[in-house]
């Protein structure tokens, strides 16, 4: 078993909870699961799954042996941009799915890493497969960094969780913003209705904080710079539009009709940047806009052809 020890930050969470959001690709019934096998031991001593924590306590998972995932390995060609033994970071192409999920049940990103990575994968949640520090959607490009081992994935899930993990996007949003600057804060949480989208949850919503910038200002759009403090499903694209600039080309939080040359919202990580998990050395990679971006700013009036 794999010893992982963490520090809790919240009185009175549920501990699975706790795990599940501390341990990025730990899920809250892999977590309940771990608890109910004695897995989970909160200041020494054996946690119950009733157990709630408190600012400060020492809290130590014990992660069992990773299994081979039932998950196919293909031999998809990846845009790699940076690779060691502890990481490896892509270039996500438009369309391509991160997970396999219903619908998608194979030539995501997770089964060609499978391909090339081999065996040296991270075993979060008990199965050998690539840990994936956070996501990018489906119709976003750019880049999304994997841990090849549990302990790149641990330490790189709390420069996620302590905001040190450094994500810098842009993107194309409907109407000027008049600001050169600026930022917004407002909670996320699941909608209520349609369970597949995000919305501006002041009660409920989890914290969300996304800084922005102005790149370019062109008759109906505004080319942006975003950073990420927070990391929440659909944060850039959700708080957009909660302030009346949704993405160009989001039809699911903006205007319905697809736009011309998008095959989904305009967006792209650009940037990332983060503590190797082995040296310490901050590391800084990015990625160029895609074609279809630059031809887009192109048409707007942004660059020249």
């Amino acid at each position: 078993m794999t010893p992982i020890l963490l520090r809790a930050d919240r009185e009175g969470e549920r501990l699975d909870q706790f795990l599940a959001r501390s341990v990025e690709g730990l899920t809250r019934s892999a977590a309940q699961r771990l608890l109910e096998e004695g897995a989970v031991a909160v200041n020494g001593r054996p946690a119950k799954k009733n157990t709630r924590t408190a600012p400060g306590d020492g809290v130590t998972l014990s992660l069992p042996d990773p299994e081979p995932v039932g998950l196919l390995p293909q031999d998809i060609p990846l845009d790699v941009v940076y690779e060691d033994a502890d990481v490896i970071v892509v270039n996500k192409p438009v369309g391509m799915v991160v997970h396999p999920a219903p619908g998608h049940p194979d030539g995501t990103l997770v089964n060609a890493l499978l391909y090339h990575c081999g065996d040296s994968l991270s075993g979060i949640n008990g199965e050998l497969r690539p840990g994936i520090v956070h996501r990018i959607d489906r119709d976003t490009s750019g880049l999304l960094i994997a841990a090849k081992n549990d302990a790149a994935h641990l330490a790189l899930a709390a420069q996620l969780q302590d905001h040190s993990l450094y994500r810098e996007y842009e993107a194309v949003c409907v109407g000027t913003l008049r600001e050169d600057a600026g930022a917004v804060d407002a909670p996320i949480g699941r909608h209520p209705v349609d369970r597949k989208k995000m919305w501006v949850d002041p009660k409920h919503g989890r914290p969300a904080v996304t800084h922005w910038a102005v790149l370019g200002r062109y008759p109906g759009h505004t080319h942006l710079q975003c950073r990420l403090e927070t990391g929440r499903t659909h944060q850039i694209r959700v708080h957009l539009a909660s302030v009346g600039h949704p993405l160009l080309g989001d039809t699911v939080y903006g205007a319905k009709k697809p736009v011309p040359g998008l095959a989904g919202q305009c967006l792209h990580a650009r940037r990332l940047s983060f503590l190797h998990p082995r040296t310490g050395e901050r590391l800084t990679v990015e990625c160029p806009l895609p074609g279809w971006f630059a031809a887009l700013l192109r048409r707007l009036g942004g660059l020249q052809a």
